[in-house]
């Protein structure tokens, strides 16, 4: 290449610099093992990284021409060449992935990031998504693996596409995932969860040393929270409404004394022993969620009652041979029904057997019996259904008095670490949602990539906000203003333009750099700023 000429830098020293700081290349490269080729596998990984953090919109399709303008010596190591980066070593390098377990691999990554951190994980939190795909339908027998690439219930109302199941277990204070396991497309969280808690809390546990396992309403049953609780596993996980006992607390709520909680939350505690677990549920009552919930109460109704109203046109339709199982039909019926009921008469019906008009005095051959009725909302269900508003059940195996109901709540409030993950990883800007590669085995070694650039990005976030605040510095924000918890998506666009110069016999320079970068860099260290000098 003639003098001079430029490589585009800009925010993927960052990403390459914390690769370097946990040592990853070497991580994968121990597992993996030694490859004959010029690039590793663990470099190659790296590449992948890079490229699925590079926000360039067509992440997915890993040609080598994106990494031309790239330093690589810096990013990567010396001697990589863009040449060398090409579809067929990254393919061999998603097989290598597949074949040694992406999840166990993935958790020996996280181990070594949270240690990096120095991050206590005082909880963990289970959530799941999927991930539509595009690509061939059938597979042959070759592509055969543990996960079917199906139709299943889908989080992004895509049902008619076959997809993929993502489980992700977070740490709680900076959303950094620490372990990862695809499921097949048709899986429900319930039986997801269960194997999960079954095959790997404890490995997990003992790795992450966590105290709290936090989930939503899906992990809530029996069998899950009986095996938890002979793990010892502490849990903090949202009831289930549907449930029997949670019916029963909820509609004792006027009978209750709530304690104010925090703002705009007051709770009371309840014993339980769901599952044969000793246990402690906190029904809590929210005024945000009641006001929210009572703009869509009207709606609602009127949504359910319609479909009830239906099943009653049903059962007017029906014959009954007497009038005392038509009675106990409308007594069924009513008992089902959530916001309607009925004044029902029961009318006989002669039937003769022939068509038409039956003659003067003919007797009929039978008669059966028939509903009518009309029907209304009482309001006294109405009444029932605003006491209900704003009401959810956390349960807890923790009996201790250490763990108090503003602890509870504020520890199951940061399930939204996961899901802010979710989006991360559905965001246009980064991989999308849709998967295009032809070969299952790849897509669970892809979607481990793509978690890896998640955990990367969210631990980058978490150390450029843990030093700004330790050395008392502060970042503007987009509006000018110092802050000291800029997001991650933040930094990496302040970096945008910062590119290498190379002259004829000199090291390069870096050009188009400013104070505001520098405030990062001397945040994040040496290994950055090698990469940046």
């Amino acid at each position: 290449m003639a003098f001079p000429y430029t490589k585009t830098l800009e925010h993927l020293g960052l990403v390459a610099g914390f690769c370097k700081e946990i040592e990853l290349a070497n991580i994968i490269d121990d597992k993996l093992g030694a490859t004959n080729r010029d690039v590793s596998f663990g470099q190659l990984f790296v590449a992948m990284l890079l490229n699925g953090l590079g926000f360039t919109g067509r992440t997915l399709h890993m040609y080598s021409e994106y990494f031309e303008d790239k330093p690589l010596d810096k990013l990567i190591g010396p001697g990589i060449t863009p040449e060398q980066l090409n579809d067929d070593a990254l393919g061999r390098c998603l097989d290598a992935l597949y074949d040694e377990g992406v999840s166990p691999l993935y958790q020996k990554i996280g181990e070594a990031v949270i240690k990096h951190l120095g991050l206590p994980c005082d909880s963990v939190h289970l959530d799941s998504t999927s991930f539509h795909y595009d690509g061939q339908e059938k597979l042959s027998e070759a592509d055969f693996n543990p996960i079917q690439i199906t139709k299943g219930y889908s989080r992004d109302h895509r049902p008619e596409l076959n997809q993929v199941i993502l489980n992700l277990i977070c740490e709680n204070q900076s959303g950094i995932p620490v372990y990862m396991k695809l499921a097949s497309g048709n899986s429900n969280d319930m039986e997801g969860f269960k194997k999960i808690v079954k095959s790997h809390i404890q490995s997990l546990k003992a790795a992450q040393a966590s105290r709290y396992l936090v989930a939503d309403a899906a992990l809530y049953v029996k069998d899950t929270i009986a095996h938890l609780g002979e793990l010892a596993q502490l849990f903090i996980t949202r009831v289930p409404q549907t449930l029997k006992e949670a019916k029963t607390l909820t509609a004792q709520t006027p009978m209750l004394d709530f304690k104010p909680i925090c703002d705009g939350y007051e709770g009371v505690w309840a014993e339980s022993d769901y599952g044969g677990v000793a246990q402690r549920w906190l029904l809590i009552r929210s005024e945000q969620a009641r006001k929210r919930e009572r703009h869509n109460l009207d709606k609602r109704i009127l949504k359910k009652a319609d479909a009830e109203r239906k099943t009653f046109k049903k059962l007017c339709q029906q014959e009954f041979a007497c009038e005392q199982d038509a009675q106990k039909a409308i007594e069924h019926w009513r008992q089902k029904q959530v916001y309607l009921d009925v004044i029902a008469a029961v009318n006989s019906v002669p039937v003769y057997g022939s068509k038409g008009r039956p003659a003067v005095g003919q007797q009929p051959q039978s008669v059966h019996y028939q509903i009518t009725g009309n029907l209304f909302t009482p309001l006294a269900k109405r009444e029932d259904a605003l006491k209900q508003l704003g009401l959810f059940i956390i349960a807890t195996n923790d009996l201790s008095e250490n763990l108090t109901m503003d602890k509870a709540l504020s520890t199951y409030k940061s399930q939204q670490a996961v899901e802010k993950g979710f989006r991360f990883l559905k965001s246009p800007d980064f991989f999308t949602s849709a998967i295009y590669l032809k070969k299952p085995e790849r897509i669970e070694s892809l979607l481990m990539v793509m978690t890896t650039c998640l955990m990367v990005y969210a631990a980058l976030e978490h150390q450029i906000r843990k030093q700004l605040k330790a050395q008392n510095r502060h970042f503007l924000d987009q509006k000018k203003r110092p802050s000291q918890k800029p997001t991650a998506r933040w930094v990496f666009q302040c970096f945008q333009g910062v590119t290498l110069l190379y002259l004829e016999g000199q090291p390069p320079m870096v050009v188009n750099w400013k104070a505001r970068q520098q405030t990062i860099i001397d945040c994040l260290g040496c290994v950055y700023r090698q990469i940046y000098s």
